[in-house]
Parts: C-alpha cells; sequence; structure tokens
C-alpha cells in the first residue's frame, strides 16, 4: 500500500519510527516531512497528507502532532478526508469498517511507540465493510461537505 505521511516538530520522532515500521512492512512510502525538530505548523502537514491521498498519491494517510487532535481538525476540513484520532486498536478498526477513514492521526504525546505501531498494524490491516447502514452514513457526510461548500461560496469565504 502507498501511505503519505507528515509530522509536526512534535512527531517528527514517531514518524520516523512508523516510516522505518511501514518500509519493513513493504509498504511504499510518501514522507511529506516534516525532517526535522524545528517548529512548524501542522496545518500544513495535514493539507499535503490530505491532497496527497485526495489526488490518489497514496492510498491513505498518516499524521502525528503532539496530541493528534490538531491534525485530526485539520485534515478533516479537506473534503474527502475522513481523518480520525486513534488511541487503540478498536477505534482503528472501526474507523475503517465503519466510516472508511482514510488518514490516520496519531498523538506522539499522547500514546507510546508500542502502542501507536499496534494501532497502526491494525488500521492498515482494516478494510471498509461495504455495509448499506455505513454507505448511508457516507452519503451523508458527503452531503454536509457539499453543503459546507456551497455556504463558503455563498458568502463569498
Amino acid at each position: 500500500m502507498k501511505i503519505a505521511i507528515g509530522a509536526d516538530h512534535a512527531g517528527f520522532q514517531m514518524k520516523g519510527s512508523l516510516v522505518e515500521f511501514l518500509k519493513t512492512e513493504g509498504h511504499m512510502v510518501l514522507d511529506l516531512g516534516t525532517y526535522s525538530s524545528d517548529p512548524v505548523d501542522y496545518p500544513d502537514f495535514a493539507k499535503a497528507v490530505g491532497e496527497a491521498v485526495l489526488q490518489a498519491k497514496a492510498e491513505r494517510g498518516i499524521l502525528v502532532c503532539g496530541s493528534g487532535v490538531g491534525a485530526c481538525v485539520a485534515a478533516n476540513k479537506l473534503a474527502g478526508i475522513r481523518a480520525a484520532l486513534c488511541q487503540d486498536s478498536y477505534s482503528a478498526r472501526q474507523g475503517v469498517a465503519h466510516d472508511d477513514v482514510n488518514v490516520l492521526c496519531l498523538g506522539a504525546r499522547v500514546i507510546g511507540p508500542e502502542l501507536a505501531l499496534e494501532v497502526l498494524r491494525v488500521w492498515l490491516a482494516a478494510r471498509f465493510s461495504e455495509g448499506e447502514r455505513h454507505k448511508r452514513r457516507l452519503a451523508k457526510i458527503e452531503a454536509l461537505e457539499k453543503q459546507g461548500q456551497a455556504n463558503c461560496r455563498n458568502t463569498g469565504v
């Protein structure tokens, strides 16, 4: 699987471990930065990873910041991105199976490296269930995105 990954300075170290793991598991990795622990802004990396997924340069994306919250919020501003902050295996599996999550967000200051790898393993192995109720819910999410885009156009934002 081709995976886009990005992190801010707080997630830089964990991102390195995740990239190494992904490569040893045979995944192709598109590392979109950051490349040091110098302070940077997580929305920039959320945009880069989200766009890579939307443009089919990657099948899924991973974002790492201090808490995972900011990166998740930023990524979800991109229509078509379904990012989830997962700190346990259940959320990672269910997020993909029921909500077709395409971007995994992790908090480097919240979970340790072993748990992060376990969450990542489960998330990578999970597949969307294709259940009718889940498809219906995703269609409603898409409608909300379109409504939001229309509201922005109508207000000139």
